[in-house]
Parts: structure tokens; C-alpha cells; sequence
């Protein structure tokens, strides 16, 4: 999945995944969401969109089940 930078005072990257249906979104505040069962289409309109936080919050968040990717700790091991 290829991560775009968006301008946004509420997102920091934005990615899609056709095949499995899914969205991921990075927030400037922190965290990453995996939304599922997401058309391409509201992907698409996602980028087009006037203001992305108003559309996330019109179109996306709590329209789709979501789950919050937790990073990946490094190793401390020597």
C-alpha cells in the first residue's frame, strides 16, 4: 500500500488497499486506523475533498468498522 501525504490539520497520511478494501489513515494527533469495507470510491472522494476532516467525520468515521494499528516496538536485545 503506497501512504500519501495529505494537507490536512487533521490527517497526516491517507492510503488505500483495492483489493482488500481497506483504509488506512494516520493522524496528525497521533495513532493509525485500518477502516474495512471501504469503497475505492469514498477513497477517491477522500482526496478530492474541500476539507479531508469534515469528510472523515461525514463519510468515514463511525460509517465503518475500524480497528487501530498498534506500531511495532524495536527491539532492545543486544
Amino acid at each position: 500500500m503506497n501512504k500519501i501525504n495529505v494537507h490536512s490539520s487533521m490527517l497526516a497520511t491517507v492510503g488505500y488497499d483495492s483489493q482488500d478494501r481497506y483504509l488506512e489513515v494516520e493522524f496528525v494527533k497521533g495513532g493509525t486506523y485500518a477502516y474495512y469495507n471501504v469503497p475505492e470510491n469514498v477513497f477517491q472522494n477522500l482526496l478530492k475533498a474541500k476539507s479531508l476532516g469534515q469528510f472523515m467525520w461525514a463519510n468515514i468515521i463511525d460509517h465503518y468498522a475500524y480497528k487501530k494499528i498498534e506500531k511495532k516496538k524495536k527491539s532492545t536485545k543486544k
